[in-house]
């Protein structure tokens, strides 16, 4: 069925709406959002059906269960929910302290690095930054791409992708993917295990159509072995716990796992026969103005990269030429 036409008087929309309109979607209860607004209900209520009358749409289902947004309501939630982040955006660049950077910046980080980079970061932008607001998003690359698409991320890592028209992708790491398996299986970081050895044992893979799926998949191929996929899972931290659990063997960057050998819980090794690499770049909008916000981030970001590098905090990752910030 194609989406209700959402016909919309521009005109007489206010922020007051679009912050009642969110927040009655989230919480599901007009009661409730006027609590949090700190209005009285019937002002919520009242902002809903100016707006529905605006938009000639229902904007919300009303059940038992609460107010459910229709499908008219989840886009314009949508569309609200970004123009509010803008016109916050817009606020903090266009009202800054003399010589200082303000402004909200939005990062994406991979799953796999955010406990090595994250803290750091926000530590870093803090205390040189004080006024810009950090937002961080952590998932796998594909989401992270397509919410940088959306618009919704101003800058994120990504790994194994090339510059497309939509974005600009700066080479920052190529790292090794690693076998791991349970610590009694004693694997060594000075000895590689041929792609064939980790093979022969039960999997616990990334699902089919995940990036680092590909990545081992190919490698399958070039290695002329068959994988033994005992579960698939789109979490990293379930493939740690299956694995710990004896479970099966997974595959992993060794960003993703040094804490856990480090401990003593998992053991892990470099894959061999072939090797298998993954490309972590720094994926940013291809058009539109850039606000210094996301131009300072950006930096610091490469700079937390290159010292986790340089410190050997990063196992079996080569910095690649162009991270200088």
């Amino acid at each position: 069925m194609a989406p209700c036409p959402v016909r919309m008087a521009v005109r007489t929309l206010d922020v007051k709406q679009l912050k009642a309109l969110i927040t009655v979607a989230e919480v599901g209860s007009v009661t409730r959002a006027a609590e949090l607004l700190h209005l009285v209900q019937p002002a919520v209520t009242r902002q809903i059906r100016t707006l529905e009358e605006e938009l000639g749409v229902p904007l919300f289902e009303r059940t038992r269960q609460g107010m459910r947004p229709t499908e008219a309501g989840a886009i314009m939630v949508d569309r609200a929910r970004r123009a509010l982040n803008e016109l916050e955006r817009a606020r903090a660049e266009v009202q800054p302290a003399p010589g200082v950077v303000t402004g909200i910046v939005t990062v994406g980080l991979l799953e796999s690095v955010s406990d090595l980079l994250a803290e750091s970061l926000v530590s870093a932008v803090a205390r040189d930054h004080p006024g810009i607001e950090l937002r961080l998003i952590t998932a796998y690359s594909g989401h992270l791409q397509q919410w940088l698409d959306d618009g919704d991320l101003d800058l994120t890592l990504l790994y194994n992708l090339d510059s497309t028209p939509s974005l600009n992708a700066r080479p920052l790491v190529r790292e090794r993917l690693w076998a791991v398996a349970p610590a009694a299986a004693g694997l060594r970081a000075d000895r590689p295990v041929p792609f064939a050895e980790a093979a022969a044992h039960p999997l616990i893979m990334p699902a089919s159509g995940h990036a680092l799926r590909s990545l081992i998949d190919a490698a399958a191929a070039r290695a002329g072995a068959d994988l033994n996929v005992a579960v698939q899972t789109n979490s990293m931290r379930v493939q740690k716990q299956l694995v710990r659990a004896g479970h099966g063997w997974t595959v992993l960057p060794g960003v993703g796992i040094a804490e856990d050998v480090a401990q003593g819980s998992l053991s892990a090794a470099p894959l061999c026969e072939p090797d298998v690499w993954r490309s972590i770049v720094l994926g940013t909008p291809r058009f539109g103005r850039t606000p210094p916000a996301v131009e300072v981030v950006a930096r610091e970001l490469v700079r937390q990269i290159n010292s986790r590098v340089d410190h050997g905090r990063w196992p079996s990752a080569q910095a690649q030429a162009s991270t200088t910030p």
